[in-house]
């Protein structure tokens, strides 16, 4: 496959393509049926705007014990193996492939029942390497595995308007097009299967970096006298702002409400395995690793199941567990 990014656009030639599922032909012009499984922070938007905006969810399913009240209404919640029969397309909106796997397998998997052509939509955030090994095992089955890691937050998933970053064949991308539509207005194919988790891994290594970056900075700001207010205020005219400082720091740091809708084992999570990638790789990236690191010390403070906003409370003591081997050379302007 080739490794130019092919982006969501409708061709005619597209538009005729036809993908075998279940015995029948699906094209880009009659929307597959659907399910998802996972109704969290994200699943439960997505799931939300595929009933809303489109009629081919044709079920969910959730181990929650509110599961049921997390569906949308009129949408049956149901086992996997049930719902391996209901559906052209499932959507995995799970922490990892690990729960993926369990879901898959055993004899109440999904994968016990015949329905070759299905197209599994892994948008988790995982190691690439773990999501080629579950394509194996789909393919084994008839099944299509595509991972589709998603970025815009869960906030994102309420508006229906998430990315989606793909790895997979480019006649199985045409065709999770209109079923994706309800909730993300964009999508990327970056190659072949894995593609998409390894560039959702550099996406928030980039962007988990940057919170510790920016908050590094205007904790020198605020040490200095700066209000933090008018510190974000001054990065948001200037080349330094950011997501981080655009929105983050006003909507859940500086309002006080410490609601960012992600907890810090999620952050932790995504930049250690890209870390790890990175190590297995060759590649260095000292940020990366120093972010994860971080990370880590925050989990072993008891802070995994904590709003990541908070992290700012204890940036001071987090920072201090880094000893840089730079030597001041003087005051300022000396």
């Amino acid at each position: 496959m080739s490794h130019i990014i092919q982006k969501n656009e409708d061709t005619p030639a597209a538009m005729d393509r036809a993908v075998q599922m279940g015995g029948r032909n699906v094209s880009n012009t009659t929307s597959p049926s659907a399910a998802v499984v996972g109704l969290g922070q994200m699943g439960g938007g997505i799931a939300r705007n595929m009933a809303a905006k489109a009629k081919h969810l044709a079920a969910v399913w959730d181990t929650a014990a509110d599961a049921a009240k997390r569906a949308p209404e009129g949408i049956p919640l149901v086992p996997p193996k049930q719902l391996a029969g209901m559906a052209d397309v499932i959507i995995f909106v799970v922490p990892s492939t690990k729960e993926i796997e369990q879901l898959l397998t055993g004899p109440d998997g999904i994968l016990s029942v015949d329905r070759p052509g299905q197209i599994l939509m892994d948008l988790t955030s995982s190691h690439p390497a773990e999501s080629r090994r579950l394509a194996g095992l789909a393919k084994a089955r008839g099944r299509i595995y595509m991972d589709a890691a998603m970025t815009g937050g869960a906030t994102g998933a309420d508006n229906g308007r998430l990315s989606l970053m793909c790895g997979g064949p480019a006649d199985v991308f045409e065709t999770i097009k209109p079923v994706v539509a309800p909730f993300s207005p964009k999508q990327f194919l970056l190659g072949d299967v894995g593609a998409g988790h390894t560039m959702k891994l550099v996406h928030n290594m980039i962007l988990h970096t940057q919170f510790f970056a920016v908050s590094e900075g205007v904790r020198v700001a605020e040490k200095a006298g700066i209000p933090l207010e008018m510190a974000i205020e001054v990065l948001n005219s200037g080349f330094a702002r950011s997501v981080i400082t655009e929105h983050r720091f006003p909507s859940h740091i500086i309002s006080g409400k410490w609601d960012a809708r992600s907890v810090v084992s999620n952050l932790a999570k995504d930049v250690g395995l890209c870390a790890d990638l990175a190590a297995e790789m060759g590649q260095p990236a000292p940020f990366g690793t120093m972010t994860a690191e971080l990370l880590d010390e925050a989990m072993s403070r008891g802070m995994a199941n904590t709003d990541f906003s908070r992290l700012y409370l204890e940036m001071d003591s987090l920072l201090e567990t880094k000893k840089p081997k730079r030597q001041p050379k003087g005051k300022a302007g000396k």
